[in-house]
């Protein structure tokens, strides 16, 4: 057996000795066999945000080989407000590639991520594994290449303060225990999701910790590594889906709401992008980014204040989107610069052999480092419908590659300065903002939809559905309403506490 998929954590990849790509219905069947698995779970995202689950007690063989084959029935008007209770049913087949063992189950159990299909057999078009499918597959067609992703899963933990070492407010960034109390708790997470199929970056404590009422505020994230957009996000659900799991067999409280309190880091959800072409990754020509980055940033740069409609879904987002805080509220990207709503974090373009300065003993490391560069999208949050935010970013890269003059666009939005310095003033006037609301969202959508309803990805229902639930929250004053009323904000937080 391959030495490197024999250690691989998922127990399902390691028993099969191939890689889940390459899943098979039998082998499905053998390892549910030969494991002495009882259960199969079906798990499928909705509309809002959350995984579903879907129990099978395995009866026999035949069974076992029928909910494989075909899948089951569900109540898509239960699931999706965009589909008519008089035409619901839809079907959900599972995707083999997809298959882990349940963490949580005392009965051994199989869970396997499915794909929607409407009563013709067809993939539905609106549904949001579908619609970044078709995101990934448009790139594709218009660039050649390949839209890959990765993001940055932030998460407060809550329970009792025990107030012993205790962290320094605001101040939580990558620290140690026992000043970081919930590192193990992250730790176990991490090993979870690995199992789960998850391809994880790193995991750290974050900036944002306080103590309200007694009860401790952490903040942690856990960062995955670039693949497949479609990957991305199937390993972003799973892995929301076991931490809010594993927090609750422990007895914690666990959020990804934009923002919690009044003056405290607020959680995002950063999505990290590259474009790979053969394998390779196009984000830098001789050291320097590319004309490739550089247009999907252009993208990105005229579709952000619709973006915001996937990635900043409910009122709170704009609590966090305020000018001159943590979050980004200018369209503008640049380099290792934080102020900025696109960064080009640091890409070990240095020349310099930092393995072999750090270790004396070792020869040259020739290490590509190529493929590590990315660029990171810094507006959305834990709110964000995560299929639809990454196959809208899928779609703003792409549309670089339609503008005539992106290039130009990127060079006029680039600044290499903090924005939000006095002595930027006339910079940061010249910049177009983000909607300040869920209402303001939604108009930007409405006059965009025409680029996200191009090559038939998002699909008019969809986007209809997004611009109205967006519309109901009657938001459109409500960041000025409250301002300064800590109890009225706290009011609307604890509404959306468990979005997404």
């Amino acid at each position: 057996m391959d030495k490197e998929l024999a250690l691989n954590p998922n127990r399902v990849v390691a028993y099969l000795g191939k890689p889940a790509k390459e899943f098979t219905k039998a082998d499905i069947i053998r390892f549910i066999s030969e494991n002495e698995i009882r259960m199969v779970n079906f798990m499928y995202p909705a509309g809002d945000g959350r995984l579903k689950t879907l129990n099978f007690v395995i009866n026999n063989l035949a069974y076992l080989d029928a909910i494989l084959t075909c899948g089951e029935r569900v109540d898509g008007s239960s699931l999706f407000p965009f589909i008519e209770a008089g035409s619901s049913d839809l079907y959900v087949l599972p995707r083999f590639s997809t298959a882990f063992l349940d963490p949580f189950a005392e009965i051994p159990t199989l869970s396997l991520l499915c794909s929607y299909f409407n009563k013709d057999g067809e993939p539905l078009e609106s549904s949001p594994e579908n619609t970044l499918h078709k995101a990934c597959k448009a790139f594709n067609e218009v660039t050649g290449m390949e839209f890959q992703a990765m993001g940055e899963l932030e998460y407060y933990v809550i329970a009792p303060d025990d107030e012993m070492f205790p962290a320094t407010d605001q101040k939580g960034y990558h620290e140690s225990a026992p000043y970081a109390k919930f590192n193990e708790f992250r730790t176990q997470c991490m090993a979870y999701i690995a199992q789960a199929g998850g391809q994880i970056k790193y995991g750290h404590s974050e900036v944002g910790n306080f103590t309200i009422d007694g009860m401790i505020y952490e903040q942690n994230e856990i960062e995955f590594l670039p693949v497949n957009a479609k990957d991305a996000a199937d390993q972003l659900m799973v892995a929301k889906w076991i931490i809010r799991n594993l927090a609750y067999q422990l007895g914690y409280d666990i959020t990804f709401a934009p923002k919690i309190t009044v003056g405290k880091a607020g959680s995002g959800l950063h999505v990290h992008m590259r474009i790979v072409k053969d394998g390779q990754n196009q984000m830098l020509d001789g050291g320097v980014l590319s004309a490739t980055a550089r247009k999907a940033i252009a993208g990105m740069m005229e579709l952000a204040p619709s973006i915001t409609a996937f990635g900043n879904t409910n009122p709170t987002s704009y609590f966090r989107l305020v000018p001159h805080q943590e979050a980004p509220t200018n369209v503008c990207w640049g380099d290792r610069n934080r102020s900025v709503l696109v960064r080009v974090p640091l890409g070990w373009a240095a020349k310099a052999d930092m393995c072999q300065l750090a270790n004396p003993l070792e020869g040259p490391s020739n290490y590509d480092t190529t493929q590590k560069q990315t660029v990171e999208m810094r507006s959305p949050d834990g709110s964000a419908d995560i299929y639809q935010l990454i196959a809208g970013l899928a779609v703003a890269c792409r549309h670089g590659f339609e503008l005539e003059n992106a290039l130009e666009i990127a060079e006029k939005t680039y600044v290499n300065v903090n924005i939000h310095k006095a002595e930027n003033a006339d910079k940061l006037n010249s910049l177009a903002q983000l909607p300040d609301s869920c209402a303001a969202s939604a108009d930007c959508l409405e006059r965009q939809r025409a680029i996200f309803e191009k090559h038939n990805v998002f699909s008019p229902a969809m986007i209809n559905g997004i611009i109205n639930k967006l519309r109901s929250y009657d938001d459109k004053t409500l960041r000025r309403d409250i301002e300064g009323n800590q109890d009225e904000m706290l009011k609307i937080v604890r509404r959306f506490f468990h979005c997404g």
